[in-house]
């Protein structure tokens, strides 16, 4: 497995478990695989492989800080994966939106779609997993009114979009689905805000976690804001 794919949890609870794990990254992407280690002095930790590099990038960017049952989350590259050399593990983190350390920094692209039409329950994650068929997408962000924005690493992958993804079947992670319309951005789009219709439903900000006995569930998919 690539290590660009791999990512490390730090100060997880002494009770985590596998599937406690699991539950905290799966919906970034697919899992290759889960080591849990649990030394006797220290918090445990893990290492977490994806299939995809930016599913590991955007679990390192929406986790790190993340506060899971009291506990707040370190979650980055091992040294030697993406961005780093050596042995061991980073000590810093890479410069967050606010400024600070400890986030990703998400990549912005000039090749931006608009995508209208989503259903009430489309998150960011379904209009990424969507607007995948065009090709590598950098950024996705939706909003409560129904309307996304999807940004491509390269310009081929914004026009098929645009070509073949319009008028196209949008499935939620709670099937509901509807007929999506997918226009290129403006340059007036580009200048203002995405958030017209107020709050979104997008990739940074974590969402709310309630942690019980046995495994842990989501209250809400679609919660987290890029900004």
């Amino acid at each position: 497995m690539d290590m660009e794919n791999k990512i490390y949890a730090g100060n997880l609870p002494p009770d985590i478990r596998d599937s406690d794990v699991k539950d905290i990254f799966y919906k970034y992407g697919s899992l290759a695989k889960i080591e849990l280690k649990t030394p006797s002095k220290g918090p445990p930790f893990a290492f977490v492989e994806f299939e995809n590099k930016r599913d590991a990038e955007d679990a390192v960017y929406g986790r790190n800080g993340y506060n899971y049952d009291g506990y707040k989350l370190r979650v980055e590259f091992p040294r030697g994966g993406r961005g780093a050399g050596g042995g061991g593990f980073r000590g810093g983190g890479f410069m967050s939106r606010g400024g600070r350390g400890g986030g990703y920094p998400p990549r912005r692209s000039d090749y931006k779609v608009e995508v209208s039409g989503l259903p009430p329950s489309g998150s960011w994650q379904d209009l990424k997993d969507h607007m995948r068929d065009a090709g590598e997408v950098w950024y996705a962000d939706v909003n409560k009114d129904g309307v996304g924005v999807c940004e491509f690493k390269h310009k081929e992958d914004m026009l098929y979009a645009i070509k073949h993804l319009d008028d196209t079947k949008f499935k939620s992670h709670e099937g509901e689905s509807s007929y999506v319309r997918v226009r290129e951005m403006s340059d007036r789009d580009r200048r203002s805000p995405f958030r017209r219709g107020g709050r979104s439903r997008s990739r940074s900000r974590s969402p709310y976690y309630r942690r019980s006995r046995g495994s842990p569930r989501y209250d809400e998919y679609r919660s987290r804001s890029p900004y």
